[in-house]
């Protein structure tokens, strides 16, 4: 009997132990650097997220095609727009969001690859323990594969491989990841874009990730 009851204990713990998908926190501010396989795109973006509202704000930098550009965009998907700011011109495009609000999370019914250490684990502060997962998005019209990195502990995003066979692969990885809005003001549409009509052509960020 109390090898049955040691069993069961052992299991529970085996269990407990293994990674298991997560939801990374609600809100965040860090960076983002993409690469396209396809669309030869190279990009960098401060972001900030906020899951509780639904609000993601993007600030990019890039080069496509050789050519140099930038973005910044302020996705509100609880109102089904998205804004398009240009703080130079002082003007804003407006449009409606194709898609839904999908938070930064590990699906439930993804699958683990595996579990490492980045940096080293020789000693204290010398790495991060992380664990990968792999699944598939289904989107309008279309399916996606990603392999995702999060950390064990807190769930923080690290980088994702994410495929569509329109784009190949795009790779995303995220640095100086801070817990909460560092400035929650920059998920409130600038005073000029109070006025900006809105187009109804949609756009379809269909993840936080394919915005790019």
């Amino acid at each position: 009997m109390r090898a049955l009851v040691l069993l069961v204990c052992f299991s529970a713990c085996c269990l407990a132990q293994r990674p298991q998908p997560c939801l990374s926190p609600p809100l965040m501010t860090g960076f983002l650097s993409v690469n396209t396989q396809n669309e030869k795109l190279t990009a960098y973006a401060k972001y900030f997220y906020d899951a509780f509202g639904k609000r993601i704000r993007l600030k990019e930098v890039g080069t496509y095609a050789n050519q140099s550009f930038h973005f910044d965009a302020l996705l509100l998907f609880r109102k089904g727009v998205l804004y398009k700011i240009n703080h130079k011109n002082q003007t804003c495009t407006k449009k409606r969001l194709g898609a839904c609000f999908h938070p930064l999370a590990v699906p439930r019914n993804a699958t683990l690859l595996g579990q490492a250490v980045l940096g080293g684990s020789s000693g204290p502060g010398q790495g991060v323990l992380v664990n990968t997962w792999t699944g598939q998005v289904h989107m309008k019209n279309r399916t996606a594969e990603y392999i995702s990195t999060v950390t064990e502990f807190g769930c923080l995003p690290i980088s994702t491989l994410y495929h569509t066979n329109k784009n190949g692969w795009m790779v995303t990885s995220f640095f100086n990841n801070v817990i909460g809005l560092t400035d929650p003001e920059e998920l409130i549409p600038p005073s000029f874009c109070e006025n900006a009509m809105l187009d109804e052509e949609e756009e379809e960020p269909a993840t936080f990730y394919s915005l790019f």
